[in-house]
């Protein structure tokens, strides 16, 4: 929690930052944190990959019905904070609004862990999806090469599994489109040595 002495972080705050950086604003804190590694942009990358063909465009044989976007701003009461991706079932999507943020809560959010960002991503942000109902949650680490799925029940958040390497999984809110989750890791990519 801030500390109610000091200044409270506005969205103007958010225009000092490094251009190399990413700026949140959590709990009336402006958080920055160093851009994301390969390995982190290439999982993010290929996850919406593949959520974005059969999920918004109903790609695939996939339901649609879905908005995407990468790296978005959401301002969920004054906290603006910057998932990795999120998507919104397509009826409660705001299509305009008078900011740069986003103020309707997604369905679903994906934050990759970093070495810089884990703490928060784990312990501030999850807090604050869980308080604005964000449903579900995906928390993926490119270095341990893990997945953990989570939903929103009763105002905490339930385990639903922890998956790692090359698992191929169906798991919420995308449980019918398969994920391998080797296509992921940016090692899995590397040419062989010859």
């Amino acid at each position: 929690m801030a500390d109610p002495t000091s200044k409270q972080a506005t969205y103007d705050d958010l225009y000092s930052i490094p251009e190399n950086s990413t700026g949140e604003i959590i709990d009336g804190e402006l958080i920055v944190t160093p851009r994301p590694s390969r390995k982190h942009g290439f999982s993010a990358s290929i996850l919406g990959a593949a959520v974005i063909a059969p999920y918004h465009f109903g790609r695939g044989g996939g339901p649609g019905g879905w908005i995407f976007i990468i790296e978005p701003e959401i301002g969920l009461g004054e906290n603006i904070l910057v998932p990795d991706l999120a998507g919104w079932k397509r009826e409660r999507f705001p299509w305009q609004e008078e900011t740069n943020w986003i103020s309707v809560a997604p369905n679903w959010v994906c934050e990759v862990l970093s070495p810089s960002t884990f703490r928060i991503d784990r312990v501030k942000k999850m807090h604050l999806y869980a308080r604005y109902g964000v449903e579900h949650i995906w928390l993926i680490d490119p270095v341990a090469m893990t997945l953990e799925v989570f939903r929103l029940e009763s105002g905490g958040w339930l385990l639903l599994g922890s998956y790692a390497e090359d698992d191929k999984v169906r798991v919420e809110p995308f449980s019918e489109m398969e994920l391998n989750l080797g296509d992921l890791w940016l090692e899995s990519r590397q040419p062989s040595a010859s």
